[in-house]
């Protein structure tokens, strides 16, 4: 399953290479033309999630996985109600929907899961059309309710949770910044969507990530600080602060220089997952750096990448 997980933040960090390419962070700028290597690369992804979604609508069983192949998807600029990947992105949010718990709006199967889940249903939100959602289906929930659902959990665990953050259960009493990230990008996406997310939620759980940081820039995983390789967690914490426009911080700026001396993600401990979010922390803290860690990472990828689209890095 973690193999599974780690490949689709691979295929979903295209995503990420295809939108920046047009759309410069800091600045207005007009946008260049998506490289062909970009285009290439992303569409034979596409076409590997394609073949293989279950019949159910999910990727390997799972809400976390499935939510990151529909913002892949979603993210191609097809028509996400009537064009190629129409029906795919349809089929996943019906399965993300259908297990989401009506009662506490979990869904399932940790907050891991949880938290890209709630991301996929924020870009998804007033971008398809809930009346071809269910069509032919019997509906349960519309989009936006299953994330004001998914939002309330979300904000309920972290309640609970003396670090005001989370973990991979929804009712833990302890936190990490993996975890953490995952659920707080999902928020942030809602709040952006336009859901009302508590500005309490949001502070308490930067204020963990502030905590979790050292003056240098590095981020622990857990506990009072963590050990091992924090390159993947560094980046998330310059996204989190970086997307909830918190740059004014000084905790931002030391991240934000950590992430930007790095060049290399192949010495993460998870080079996909390091991937997928150092991509949008350097988009969002230095443009130029981006475009230097992008070219490298596109040379990688096209190494990686086997000719039924699927990628296999780490």
């Amino acid at each position: 399953m973690m193999h599974a997980f780690l490949r689709s933040l691979l295929l979903g960090s295209l995503c990420l290479l295809v939108g920046a390419s047009s759309a410069p962070a800091q600045d207005v700028r007009y946008g260049s033309p998506i490289l062909p290597e970009h285009r290439e690369m992303y569409e034979r992804g596409l076409e590997f999630l394609i073949s293989t979604q279950a019949e159910d609508g999910a990727w390997d069983s799972d809400c976390g996985i499935t939510g990151i192949c529909v913002m892949a998807m979603i993210a191609s600029g097809e028509d996400p109600n009537f064009g190629r990947y129409a029906d795919h992105v349809r089929r996943g949010l019906r399965f993300i929907i259908g297990r989401q718990d009506e009662r506490t709006g979990f869904i399932p199967s940790g907050m891991y899961q949880h938290g890209f889940a709630m991301l996929a249903l924020a870009d998804c939100y007033g971008a398809v059309d809930d009346r071809l959602l269910w069509m032919g289906h019997e509906k349960k929930r519309s989009v936006g309710e299953a994330l004001q659902l998914a939002v309330r959990c979300a904000v309920t665990s972290q309640e609970k949770n003396p670090f005001g953050a989370w973990r991979y259960s929804a009712s833990a009493t302890d936190a990490d910044t993996s975890v953490s990230g995952a659920v707080l990008m999902g928020l942030l996406g809602a709040r952006n969507a336009g859901v009302a997310v508590p500005d309490t939620a949001i502070d308490k759980a930067l204020q963990y990530f502030a905590n979790m940081t050292t003056k240098g820039g590095s981020v622990g995983y857990a506990g009072s600080m963590g050990l091992g390789d924090s390159n993947a967690r560094t980046s998330i914490c310059a996204t989190v602060f970086a997307v909830a426009k918190r740059k004014e911080l000084e905790t931002y700026a030391e991240v934000r220089d950590y992430v930007v001396q790095l060049q290399d993600g192949a010495s993460s401990q998870w080079p996909c997952y390091f991937r997928y979010y150092v991509s949008q922390a350097l988009f969002q803290s230095d443009y130029l750096a981006w475009q230097v860690w992008s070219r490298q990472n596109t040379r990688d990828l096209v190494k990686v990448q086997a000719e039924n689209g699927a990628l296999s890095l780490g």
